[in-house]
């Protein structure tokens, strides 16, 4: 193939998302309890669950673990930025910037 026959562009294609990129915190909260809810629905056996409730079972500890995942990666960015936020402040004080009285 010819170096000309290529198409060379500057774009960057973007990958396409997951479906649970945009829940959010509480959305992620709202997985984890509807996670649950399926889990006990399937452990009750209530109708419409599967034959085989392994399959039920995996499914729902999938939404669930998908939620705590969101929920510990928001955590942990509102404590990074905490802990940034509380640095920049100390660093501004030993440098002789505004102190509060």
């Amino acid at each position: 193939m010819a170096d000309k026959d290529v198409a060379h562009t500057d774009e960057r294609g973007s990958a396409p998302e997951p479906w649970w990129a945009g829940v959010g915190t509480w959305g992620a909260v709202a997985m984890i309890a509807v996670g649950a809810l399926l889990a006990a629905w399937i452990f009750l056996r209530l109708p419409g669950t599967p034959p085989g409730p392994t399959h039920g079972y995996y499914g729902a500890s999938k939404v669930i673990a998908i939620g705590l995942v969101i929920v510990g990666g928001t955590l942990l960015n509102r404590r990074r930025t905490r802990t940034a936020a509380t640095e920049e402040a100390n660093h501004r004080e030993s440098q002789g910037g505004p102190q509060s009285r």
